[in-house]
């Protein structure tokens, strides 16, 4: 009998603490897309219109730059760490032959 109050309290205890189901009223929404056309900040521009000031380009346009810079960078460090062992092999054959 204590079990069969002890679980009525409990279920009494989870349904008060459940909240109200929405109002219809609540799902409508008030503004709708109105403050899609709110601009926050300055207007962006191209990459190659402001070249030297990042802060204004175009988000995309900026990721696009980052990365290539980046490539370029991992790239060239890859071309001057390893110059010349390609070089050495190919005249140690060279060399080999006469």
């Amino acid at each position: 009998m204590a079990t069969l109050a002890a679980v009525a309290a409990r279920r009494i205890a989870t349904v008060s603490r459940t909240p109200a189901p929405p109002q219809a009223v609540s799902l409508i929404p008030r503004r709708g897309l109105a403050g899609s056309a709110d601009h926050h900040g300055p207007p962006k521009v191209n990459c190659w219109q402001e070249p030297m000031n990042p802060a204004k380009w175009k988000e995309e346009h900026f990721v696009i730059v980052s990365l290539t810079g980046w490539g370029l960078l991992f790239y060239g460090g890859y071309k001057f760490l390893t110059r010349g062992k390609g070089k050495k092999e190919e005249n140690a054959v060279e060399t080999a032959k006469k």
